[in-house]
């Protein structure tokens, strides 16, 4: 189970990695569009759209499942934080159903639109550059698809309380204690 854990962490890894790749790539590419149109007063064709169409998706897509691997995702806790830390453990682990449920609807659906768009070859023209999409669609379902794994990994080790393997040490921001 923890070879399991640890190919999952790995892959979750990799496709992050990915995710933090298209920041950098944004962050340049927007740099040069903005030096190239107020230097040489010739904007990159298709900025926007590749920025809005290609890295936003990587970047909000992809790093679901990392998240879900570290326990980081925002949740509020007003009545639960009361309750015994066995009780709070055991809530989190049975909400893991609900979560994979929805993770799931949205893995078939995404990838039910992403197909479509590729069989209708989608594409945005801007000004006359014709800049194809459709490949983008498809960073949905595989967001969606991992966190549905992580999910279901999660839910797995605690029914059987073996050990997990998966890479789960919480990210630590500037505000912790």
């Amino acid at each position: 189970m923890q070879t399991l854990g640890r190919l999952l962490s790995y892959l979750i890894n990799a496709v992050t990695v990915l995710a933090g790749l298209s920041v950098a790539l944004m962050m340049v590419h927007i740099t040069v569009d903005v030096i190239s149109r107020y230097v040489f007063n010739y904007p990159l064709p298709g900025t926007i759209t590749v920025v809005s169409n290609f890295y936003m998706v990587l970047v909000a897509f992809l790093p679901l499942a990392f998240v879900e691997q570290k326990g980081s995702h925002i949740s509020v806790e007003v009545l639960t934080e009361r309750f015994p830390l066995a009780v709070q453990r055991h809530l989190a682990a049975w909400l893991l159903p609900l979560s994979i449920l929805v993770f799931g609807i949205l893995t078939v659906r995404t990838w039910g639109e992403a197909t479509i768009k590729m069989e209708i070859n989608a594409a945005v023209v801007q000004g006359v550059d014709k800049i194809l999409i459709w490949p983008t669609y498809f960073f949905l379902p595989l967001g969606c698809g991992l966190m549905v794994l992580v999910l279901a990994y999660k839910f797995v080790t605690y029914l059987t309380g073996a050990p997990s393997g998966i890479d789960s040490a919480r990210i630590i921001g500037p505000d912790a204690d």
